[in-house]
This record gives structure tokens, sequence and C-alpha cells, in this order.
């Protein structure tokens, strides 16, 4: 491995972290979990990374075989980065630990979030047996970003793409989506206020947003006297 840094330590879990345990890497790969993007895209995704951290980033992670760079045809003829199969097998992984960091009382909800990381709170905050009567196509819709997510039988399954006749269409912004989603805001209040624009079947999206319970969180160490 061309990484120099390393636990030195045969425990499958240390070697995992030697691949993706630097700063930054699974949220690169976590911008991927829905298709490929471009350099910029990810630094949209990513603000705070600087530009040459996430070159070796990437770098690091086409090395380990996670990520790869693809050329695209004309006209574009610009360079995009995808997750490779194996890659793609963290999604999981991500999931369970966006699960977990769900329940810590140290959280900062006011702090900014990216499409793909709401997603993935969309992915693993989802309730099968909340979400279990309700069969619906939703359109979301952050700026130029567009996503489908479909409920259906218990189960959620999202992509980037613009649905065919969808029941509902919501556009907002990432902060004002996590705040109805964490139930910190009404959603009819955040509607009323011009903050969130939708169309179709407003009640089914409070549907969705029902599917969404928040977890309790863990308890905080008590003060040292």
């Amino acid at each position: 491995m061309g990484n120099t840094r390393t636990y030195s330590d045969a425990c499958a879990a240390a070697h995992a972290l030697d691949l993706v345990g630097e700063r930054w890497a699974l949220l690169v790969v976590r911008e991927l979990l829905l298709g490929p993007k471009r350099f910029s895209d990810l630094r949209a995704g990513l603000p705070a990374i600087g530009p040459n951290r996430l070159t070796q980033r990437l770098h690091e992670l086409e090395e380990f075989g996670i990520v790869r760079r693809r050329k695209l045809g004309p006209p574009a003829r610009s360079s995009v980065y995808e997750l490779t199969d194996w890659g793609r097998e963290l999604q999981p992984v991500l999931v369970h630990l966006g699960r977990w960091g769900r329940h810590s009382p140290f959280r900062d909800l006011e702090a900014g979030i990216s499409v793909d990381a709401l997603m993935l709170a969309l992915t693993g905050d989802f309730d099968a047996a909340a979400g279990r009567e309700l069969t619906a196509t939703y359109e979301l819709v952050f700026g130029d970003d567009h996503l489908t997510v479909r409920v259906s039988d218990g189960r959620i399954e999202i992509s980037r793409a613009e649905p065919v006749a969808p029941d509902a269409t919501i556009a907002t912004d990432t902060k004002t989506f996590a705040t109805v989603l964490t139930k910190k805001r009404r959603l009819r209040e955040a509607i009323r206020s011009g903050d969130i624009t939708a169309s179709g079947d407003v009640a089914s999206v409070q549907r969705l947003l029902d599917s969404f319970p928040r977890p309790e969180p863990a308890a905080a160490p008590m003060a040292s006297e």
C-alpha cells in the first residue's frame, strides 16, 4: 500500500481502517453512493475539504481499488469518480455508522449537510414497520439536484433521477429538509413560510416523514466535579 500510515495489525477491522480510516475518506465514499461525480461536485458536497486534500484522498482510494476515475465521452469530455463494486460494499457500513452516530448527545444538528448525506440518513433511519402501509414515489429537488425516493412494502429506494409522475414533489434546501426530518419543524409550517415547495399528495409527504422516528440519544457523560 502506498499509504505510509498503518496500524500494522492483522485484524481485518484494523486493515479496513488503514484503507478508509483517514480523515474525509469515508465521506468521499458517502458522496459517491448514488453515482459518479466530478471533482467539482465532490467539492460542493464536502465544502470544508481543501482541493489538495480531496485530490490526495481520491488518489488513495483509487490506489486501494475503492474508487475509480472514468473519462466521459463527448460532448462532456470530463472525468468523473465512481465507486468500484468493492467500494459500494461500504454502503451498509456507512448506514450502520450513521445509525450509531444518530444516538450521540453531541451531534450538531445545526451544521450543514450535503444532499447525499441526507439520502444516506433516509436509507438508515427509515422504519420499515412505520412505513409498511406506505406506497408512493417522491421527487426531492435540491436546487439542480433531483432525486427519486420510492417506498413500497416497507422498503425505501433512492436514486439520483427525475421520476415519472411522482405522487408528490418537494423542493427545498438540505437544512430545511433536515429540520422537518428530525421533527424540529412541522412540514406544514415550512410550506406556509415558503421554505418548502410541495405539490401533489402532501399528506403522503407527511406519512413519509412519519416513517423516520428520532432515536433516543445516548446518555451524556456526567460532568466531573
